[in-house]
């Protein structure tokens, strides 16, 4: 389940990144208290200003807030998002619980925003990040060679898409996986 991304999530979210493995590809260090705050603030920023649309991902069971999820990089003129900025507790990983992140994000990107493209990137070396986006499935369209600095170093990132044509058959593929219970 997703629900903008609000202040009160602070604890049950801080609670659920506390895990190096959550953050290796993205600050490629665990946040501290400090750190969390700073990104929470900076989410509840860009979605106020209309510049990103964040979101808490909720286990479903529980209704606790265990990883976090947006829409970045929106370009309306072009009907085009990006999706992106996601982490999920480890706990949360192979449950499910992305697979439906992706299927409510997309879904409303393609059929009530009236997007024609949604992208995702990563870093090129995340392969497991790389493997959900193939099995969304999204198109792999190459790598941007030393395409940001990160806390980490130089990041060189794989960039992803789905496509409005695509948008039938990827979701078909998306409600498949989660009938059948798999995270993977």
């Amino acid at each position: 389940m997703l629900e903008p991304l609000r202040a009160d999530h602070r604890d049950q979210l801080f609670a659920a990144s506390q895990d190096l493995e959550v953050w290796r590809w993205t600050l490629g260090t665990m946040p501290d208290a400090d750190g969390f705050d700073a990104w929470l603030q900076y989410s509840l920023a860009e979605a106020a200003a209309g510049r990103a649309g964040a979101f808490a991902t909720l286990d479903r069971p529980s209704g606790r807030a265990v990883g976090s999820s947006r829409y970045l990089t929106l370009r309306p003129e072009h009907r085009s998002v990006e999706i992106g900025w996601t982490w999920l507790a480890r706990s949360q990983w192979r449950t499910g619980a992305n697979v439906e992140a992706k299927l409510l994000m997309l879904d409303y990107a393609f059929d009530r925003l009236g997007c024609q493209r949604v992208e995702f990137k990563t870093d090129a070396r995340n392969e497991r990040s790389r493997a959900a986006l193939a099995a969304l499935p999204a198109q792999f369209e190459g790598i941007f060679r030393r395409h940001m600095v990160m806390p980490y170093g130089t990041r060189d990132s794989a960039y992803y898409s789905v496509i409005a044509d695509e948008w039938p058959d990827v979701r078909d593929n998306l409600r498949a996986r989660l009938a059948r219970g798999s995270g993977a």
